[in-house]
């Protein structure tokens, strides 16, 4: 996905196909309906390039810019967006039905630690053998690991048995 633009390339100078266009100055003014040749013959003495910024519009808009200064804004605006784009990632705490204090507490201190930096929280828990004939103890585990993370986390998903697996899925609080 690195390097895709969503947005078409605009065409400028000689490749526009329009007979007439609209004319937009520089500064946004508007310089009326004009023939391409006359369009192009202001560009050129102003030395900016002539782009067309509406081609589905009867008659074509066009506007006169300095081309490469505003693709380079474009990219750079990009870039910043892109920036303070948050990407969240789900992070996985594997529990047991039987698990100890102490295992429990350090489990949901990582967990913790995954929730006030942004990401989800997946905590699953996985039945062996005759333990698929007590799941509540599963979901009596992953209520109190949910009700350890109140404070940080909601819950996205109840406690959910899924083929051998118990899933519950916690997002973080907005603060």
């Amino acid at each position: 996905m690195e390097g895709i633009s969503i947005k078409q390339e605009l065409r400028i100078n000689e490749e526009i196909s329009a007979k007439e266009v609209k004319l937009i100055g520089e500064n946004g003014e508007q310089l009326g309906v004009m023939k391409l040749d006359n369009a192009l013959k202001i560009a050129e003495e102003k030395e900016l390039d002539l782009v067309e910024v509406a081609p589905g519009a009867e008659p074509t808009v066009c506007r006169l810019m300095n081309y490469g200064k505003y693709k380079y804004e474009q990219a750079r605006k990009e870039k910043e967006a892109k920036k303070k784009q948050k990407v969240v990632d789900v992070k996985e705490i594997r529990l047991s039905s039987t698990i100890d204090t102490h295992d429990f507490e350090f489990k949901a201190k990582n967990a913790r630690k995954f929730l006030e930096d942004g990401d989800k929280v997946k905590a699953t828990i996985k039945f062996k053998g005759r333990e698929l004939n007590n799941t509540s103890f599963g979901v009596n585990v992953l209520n109190k690991f949910a009700e350890a993370l109140a404070d940080v986390g909601t819950i996205d998903k109840e406690p959910k048995l899924e083929g051998k697996s118990m899933i519950l899925l916690i997002n973080p609080k907005n603060s």
